[in-house]
């Protein structure tokens, strides 16, 4: 069956014109499914009832199972496991802040192949791209969820399982429809990427204004290699080379994403090597104390070694951020809730 939340809007058109039916049926099945975020044909009720019929015989609206939905103790995190038709399992996370955001962290991938060693998903593996339906599904089930208690969702990271930019044409038709038909804002979409140096000068043509994140975690190449084997195919060198070239391009500030892992990459030698790395760029850092992840024996800093690392960024005039850990007692770092529903043989 057709999945509608895989095609464009003039895709959907040239499929009900084909079964002969108006244009403007296209435009109303559209509204249906992006602005009423309706799941089921049956409530589409300006539709004829024929096209209802062929619709609910030919084809379907996304198509996540909820297989987990867990709540953190203190109810600002939400996470979902959800099946996919073929099987695959993939993660989503709904964080509340103080500041009325709402934020999606929205998978790109079922796995990942970039093999991040401190990761959950990375150590999994790779297993296939999730189509443009699958992606904006994850944001539309949020979404419901969230008007449902008269809230509304209001930014989404691209931060989930997967390597966005290792399923580019997808994860970039994501976004488009997450900024024209779900209205969140541009700047208020953000796409990370531990650095795949072709996506990223293709990201700087696409003229969006929407926010991009590099997963660095390491100032030589020795130490990201070991942590982030893609370093190998893009070293930090180039890496810098392709932001910098982003920067100019778009005028646009970069995030840097910057797991501190304690007595590995907290040290202030490692401070300092970051802090001459990125001195004078048009940068942001989010320092964030790893997430416990089973089968990576690293953890977080105590606090004092994460406030040092922070201050000697802030030395170099480079904005630092000591990001908040959440959803750690229902395993809300990215890739963790699959794995132990695997391990439990549940899926």
């Amino acid at each position: 069956m057709i999945n509608l939340l895989d095609l464009r809007k003039d895709e959907l058109t040239d499929l009900l014109t084909g079964w002969g039916f108006a244009r403007y049926r296209a435009d109303q099945v559209w509204t249906w499914l992006y602005t009423h975020k309706v799941t089921d044909f049956g409530a589409m009720h300006n539709l004829p009832g024929d096209l209802v019929e062929q619709l609910e015989s030919e084809a379907r609206i996304g198509g996540l199972e909820t297989v987990r939905d867990l709540l953190s103790n203190d109810g600002e995190t939400r996470k979902y496991l959800f099946r996919l038709p073929d099987g695959q399992l993939i993660e989503t996370v709904l964080m509340a802040y103080d500041d009325d955001r709402r934020t999606a962290c929205i998978s790109s991938q079922a796995g990942c192949a970039m093999g991040c060693v401190f990761c959950a998903t990375g150590q999994m593996g790779f297993a296939r791209n999730l189509t443009t339906g699958e992606i904006v599904e994850q944001a539309l089930h949020v979404a419901r969820v969230l008007e449902a208690e008269d809230d509304r969702l209001s930014n989404v990271v691209m931060m989930g399982m997967g390597e966005p930019f290792h399923n580019y044409d997808n994860t970039l038709e994501a976004v488009r429809r997450l900024n024209t038909d779900l209205g969140i804002g541009q700047r208020h979409i953000t796409v990370s990427t531990v650095g795949l140096v072709p996506a990223i000068d293709r990201f700087a043509e696409e003229d969006l204004q929407v926010r991009l994140a590099i997963s660095l975690h390491a100032a030589t190449d020795e130490e990201r290699s070991d942590l982030l084997p893609v370093n190998r195919r893009y070293p930090i060198g180039e890496l810098m080379d392709s932001v910098r070239r982003y920067i100019d391009r778009t005028g646009r500030r970069v995030t840097f994403e910057w797991a501190l892992i304690a007595h590995e990459n907290d040290t202030p030698e490692e401070a300092h090597a970051l802090g001459e790395l990125l001195e004078g760029l048009l940068c942001h850092v989010n320092v964030i104390p790893l997430n416990p992840t089973a089968g990576y024996t690293g953890h977080k800093p105590d606090r004092d070694r994460v406030d040092r690392f922070a201050a000697i960024l802030k030395s170099y005039g480079i904005p630092a951020t000591i990001r908040v850990r959440r959803g750690i007692d229902i395993n809300a770092g990215c890739g963790q809730l699959k794995t132990d529903v695997l391990r439990e043989g549940q899926a």
